[in-house]
């Protein structure tokens, strides 16, 4: 038989993070040809990782640029995969979760009838706007896609709700499998503030929050809520991840600079921020990735967000949505700060997104897809966290 040829598409660095272990997976494997490429939606962002785990694309499209929008990544994204497929002509492509190069990267392989395989399928918000354009994104993705590769069953109930019947695969979210390069025990950060943070004697809380649908009054009162959160905690040290983006940073520096124990950041690269988040004592965020991240460290998180395409972990226990309104957020953040009983019935809760073997997982699905299996692997089961 002739070895499947793969192209593993993903242009930002939360792409990057959950699609590195399974490209290293498929490189592994004696049926696969496997290539890479990049479309460079996030430049710098996405290199970081890409060092981290000693990926060479074979393609880098190359196509961020100042005040990109949507549209502009779109059709770059169109273009230059238009002339990456007639070249590698692919059996399958890879894609991974709900950014824009994932729906172009999807339509542009559709347009030539090439495989989708679709990585982090079925998550669903039910509105198309929160988040947006993430929502769209991975729906529309969906509906291309041959191969889904759901990361959990309520992700799988989804698809099988929209009609989607064949080609759907639990396999755990492949973050899991990421966090085996990245962790280590006794980590000493690159960045020297820190390292002088006492982690053993400090409650650190570790914050990221950047999204679209948080611009604005979500921001402000998310800010506003953290400098009551420190002023009222004296044993509180605050480690703000400020994302690049003006609208985000001017109002973060604007209510936060200076703050006594509050320490205000740019982003980190992934192994800093996993190792970050495993020294804390808690987690607040607006992101989607970090609600996944954060249980298999046994972190509860406090996802500053009304709607979450990630429920299991809101069932599980170990995330809760607080929304961006001020008294909720500061009540519900100074009740894990202070009650012992209700931190330990978060951070000991069901772990519902992986077991670390993921990507072993997809690549045992397109073997099989492919015919090189006769038997369909077992989906992946909820396990407890160690």
């Amino acid at each position: 038989m002739n070895k499947i040829k793969v192209i593993s598409i993903f242009g930002t660095r939360p792409e990057a993070i959950k699609m590195a272990p399974l490209v290293k997976k498929l490189e592994e494997n004696e049926n696969i040809v496997s290539k890479v490429c990049v479309t460079a939606q996030h430049r710098q962002m996405l290199d970081q990782v890409l060092n981290l785990f000693n990926i060479v694309p074979d393609y880098d499209l190359n196509i961020m640029k100042n005040k990109q929008t949507l549209t502009s990544i779109t059709t770059s994204v169109l273009e230059g995969l238009d002339s990456v497929f007639e070249k590698e002509n692919p059996d399958i492509i890879l894609v991974h979760g709900d950014t824009t190069t994932t729906f172009a990267g999807a339509l542009a392989a559709f347009y030539k009838k090439i495989k989708v395989g679709h990585v982090e399928a079925g998550l669903r918000t039910f509105n198309k706007y929160f988040p947006y354009p993430e929502e769209m994104n991975r729906k529309l993705t969906g509906t291309m896609a041959d191969l889904h590769f759901a990361p959990t069953e309520g992700s799988k109930s989804n698809l099988l709700n929209e009609g989607i019947k064949e080609g759907v695969f639990v396999t755990g979210n492949t973050v899991i499998d990421a966090m085996k390069y990245t962790v280590e025990d006794n980590y000493i950060f690159n960045n020297e503030e820190l390292n002088n943070i006492d982690y053993k004697n400090k409650k650190v809380v570790m914050v990221t929050a950047h999204r679209r649908e948080n611009w604005g009054e979500g921001i402000e009162n998310i800010c506003k809520s953290l400098k009551k959160i420190v002023t009222e905690n004296k044993d509180v040290e605050i480690v703000y991840l400020v994302h690049l983006n003006p609208t985000v940073k001017d109002v973060v520096y604007n209510y936060l600079d200076g703050l006594d124990r509050v320490h205000l950041l740019p982003p980190l690269d992934t192994k800093e921020t996993h190792n970050l988040m495993n020294k804390s004592y808690m987690i607040m965020t607006d992101s989607g990735g970090l609600q996944e991240e954060a249980p298999h460290l046994g972190k509860p998180v406090l996802v500053l967000r009304n709607v979450t395409e990630r429920p299991e972990a809101v069932e599980a226990g170990t995330v809760k949505l607080v929304g961006t309104e001020i008294e909720n957020i500061v009540k519900n953040a100074n009740e894990l700060l202070n009650d012992k009983e209700v931190y330990n019935l978060m951070s000991r809760s069901i772990n519902p997104y992986g077991d670390g073997k993921a990507c072993e997982r997809i690549l045992n699905s397109i073997l099989y897809h492919f015919g090189y299996l006769k038997e369909k692997c077992e989906d992946f089961k909820i396990l407890k966290n160690n």
